[in-house]
């Protein structure tokens, strides 16, 4: 390990630190307000505090910063954002910008004490994968719902984080959200495995970047629909990797990053 590698995984151990020590403090808080009160006004201030502090922190302890652009293309009213996802820290950049968002969760943190109380009363979806078929109609019942309630539906459409140019792997519950709730959806693209990677034991310095891209509008065939948003995030997320790159990244290249990185300059000199 270089003298370089060991100062960064000190940075991220105290980021770290800080990071788990205030969200378990704030879902307590967040979870206790929830059964009491319900949804509060209280619990989404304190829910954007814990968005902004963590990206102060993650900026001032572990070097990684945050832009996020193409906000202008989030209509108003009712809408699905749905997201590349490959690090926690898209949950705090895409957060501010989503009026009141409704994200789609897997069962299991749901049943975490305190934090499961505190997302349900933040509006949270919850999807329990284990119970395969039976799952969709009702997270498909709690969207409808969000909506009702002014809510902005945020999904993962991969459902799970994956590593920087990883092979995509969209699921179905993004197409069938889209034919049933029949409002826009928001792709969004970021690049912010190549700094907080997927189980990577480093948080690497950086400038993570999130961007907003214009809606695809409802009435859709359910596979044209999948295809456009596809084509849109991975575009514009390879946009964003590649820029990093050329700019230069301030972390090890490993052997299966790097033959990402050349399999997509192949694919961007064959393009052009």
């Amino acid at each position: 390990m270089t003298i370089k590698t060991a100062i960064q995984a000190i940075r991220t151990a105290l980021f770290y630190l800080v990071f788990i020590g205030q969200t378990a403090i704030i879902a307590i808080i967040i979870g206790t307000i929830g059964l009491v009160a319900g949804r509060t006004r209280l619990s989404w201030h304190l829910a954007r505090y814990w968005c902004a502090s963590n990206i102060a922190f993650l900026r001032t302890i572990a070097g990684v910063g945050t832009e996020v652009t193409g906000v202008e293309n989030i209509p108003e009213g009712g809408c699905i954002i749905a997201a590349k996802h490959q690090s926690d820290w898209d949950v705090f950049a895409i957060f501010p910008h989503t009026g009141r968002p409704a994200y789609i969760v897997k069962k299991e943190l749901m049943r975490i004490p305190f934090f499961g109380w505190a997302a349900r009363s933040l509006d949270c979806i919850e999807v329990d994968r284990q119970r395969g078929s039976e799952a969709i109609p009702l997270m498909m019942a709690q969207a409808h719902s969000a909506i009702e309630r002014g809510c902005r539906i945020v999904i993962f459409p991969e459902g799970t984080r994956k590593a920087a140019l990883a092979p995509p792997d969209y699921r179905q519950g993004i197409v069938r959200l889209y034919r049933e709730l029949n409002v826009p959806v928001v792709p969004v693209a970021l690049n912010s495995g190549l700094f907080w990677g997927r189980n990577s034991p480093v948080i690497w310095p950086g400038k993570a970047k999130a961007r907003f891209l214009p809606p695809i509008q409802p009435g859709l065939a359910p596979d044209i629909f999948l295809l456009q948003l596809r084509a849109a995030i991975e575009e514009s997320t390879d946009e964003l990797v590649l820029e990093a790159v050329e700019q230069g990244l301030d972390r090890p290249v490993d052997p299966g990053l790097a033959e990402r990185i050349q399999a997509l300059k192949d694919r961007q000199t064959t393009k052009y």
